[in-house]
């Protein structure tokens, strides 16, 4: 395979969901594994609608999973190419102007389904004549422009589906161009595919039905130019089996963003959810990508649950390295000789990554020690062994503590783990203890001030 070259292409409408960052990443990742390029495309010709607020809170959105453009493009900022490639269509016939209402077009398609017939625009707009159309245009009417779409079977063979065909003549021509003269996705999105020179077109299978559209605009303008190859994967719903909406706001990124989720715990699970693969933590981006495969992909819909992102976080982070988080940490003031330690002692105990500060509590600054057994504690601090310590102190410690009081199992640790710590559970004491140091363990067991 030659280096692909991908895009994705969101309309700064609204904030992306998983869904929409499912797109992303499948793109993304198929171009790292495949040593191409992936290009951000805002296919915000729809001028009402989008926002640049939008558009920057997308490249925030995809940032923070990871996904970094090699390239970012605004469709509004090519229109002089749009125009162009539609007046070749005009002039070779293929583009070709209508007057029908909304209303209309309804009633007509309402007949022709009363009939039997399929509910396809039977072209009414080729049968008027010069005068027609500007009776309609004195009326006040401003057409809107349809692509003449030729007979037969568009076949293609789709990475995720196989081999895959449309009929035609199933379908009706589609609108290109609005009556403001503003344009539809489809012919900016032939047009700058063909521009960009882009090799693969990865998207939901919402749109299996678009690409015989396209394969057709695209020979109409650019004839030898090499068709996109296309994979239509399925769509994420959400647990309960809703359509994910950018309008209602379902499972955004900036919500997950919010809850304190791992980003590349959401990237597993959007890119995982629905394929052969199972779910299962990475470390980085790049480690998901070397497994990436459009092969594995299912036919069925994904059901993406965020109570998998509970564990999947949580087992994310018990994979990081000290490298991985150290400027995260430093971002939480956690640094110094303890902090390195502190990670790794307590990096399989937590649920989200700010929970660190919890421990780093226990670890360097103040708590309220829980004593429940008086005078066990104090006997456990007679026999505190003085400094230097490690993560042989504890046993040695706990030993010499079951010798003196006969205490063991759950009557022995934790009355201990509740002076020193606070809570109930937590990482290692053997790992803790020394980062504590004598004083603050000291005061802990004892009463004292820290």
């Amino acid at each position: 395979m030659t280096s692909p070259i991908v895009r994705f292409a969101p309309s700064p409408t609204g904030r992306i969901h998983i869904g929409n960052a499912r797109v992303a990443l499948f793109n993304f990742l198929f171009a790292a594994a495949n040593l191409g390029r992936f290009a951000l495309r805002f296919d915000d010709t729809d001028f009402a609608r989008s926002s640049e607020e939008f558009a920057r809170g997308i490249e925030i959105d995809l940032a923070w999973l990871g996904v970094v453009p090699h390239e970012v493009f605004r469709q509004s900022e090519r229109v002089a190419l749009y125009e162009d490639a539609a007046d070749r269509l005009r002039r070779s016939g293929r583009l070709y102007p209508c007057y029908e209402t909304q209303e209309e077009l309804d009633k007509r398609r309402k007949m022709q389904q009363a009939r039997g017939l399929p509910p396809v625009y039977d072209r009414a707009a080729l049968r008027l004549s010069a005068s027609d159309r500007a009776a309609l245009e004195a009326e006040g009417r401003q057409p809107h422009w349809r692509f003449m779409l030729e007979p037969g079977v568009a076949e293609w063979n789709d990475l995720v589906r196989g081999p895959a065909h449309i009929d035609c003549s199933a379908l009706s021509d589609p609108v290109l161009i609005r009556e403001d003269g503003s344009f539809l996705y489809t012919l900016p999105s032939v047009v700058d595919d063909i521009d960009m020179r882009i090799t693969h077109v990865i998207r939901g299978e919402d749109h299996v039905t678009n690409t015989a559209v396209q394969l057709q605009l695209m020979r109409a303008l650019a004839p030898h130019a090499p068709a996109p190859i296309f994979a239509h994967h399925n769509l994420l719903i959400g647990a309960g089996g809703e359509a994910l909406s950018k309008r209602t706001g379902s499972l955004s990124i900036a919500s997950l963003r919010e809850d304190g989720y791992e980003p590349l715990a959401v990237a597993a699970l959007a890119t995982l959810t629905g394929s052969s693969d199972n779910v299962h933590a990475v470390r980085s981006l790049g480690e998901l990508a070397q497994s990436f495969n459009l092969s594995h992909v299912s036919r069925n819909p994904a059901r993406f649950d965020p109570a998998d992102l509970e564990t999947l976080t949580h087992r994310t982070l018990a994979l990081y390295e000290y490298d991985d988080v150290r400027e995260r940490l430093e971002a939480l003031t956690i640094v110094g000789r303890k902090a390195e330690p502190l990670w790794r002692a307590a990096r399989g105990n937590l649920a989200r990554f700010d929970d660190i500060l919890t421990w780093w509590r226990v670890a360097d600054g103040e708590i309220e020690p829980i004593r429940e057994d008086e005078s066990f504690l104090q006997d456990a601090a007679q026999l505190l062994p003085s400094e230097p310590w490690d993560e042989t102190t504890w046993a040695a410690w706990t030993s010499d503590i079951k010798t003196a009081t006969g205490r063991k199992g759950k009557a022995l640790f934790h009355p201990l783990r509740l002076a020193l710590t606070g809570a109930e559970s937590g990482p290692e004491l053997a790992a803790l203890l020394p980062l504590i140091g004598h004083a603050k363990a000291l005061a802990r067991l004892v009463g004292a001030h820290e």
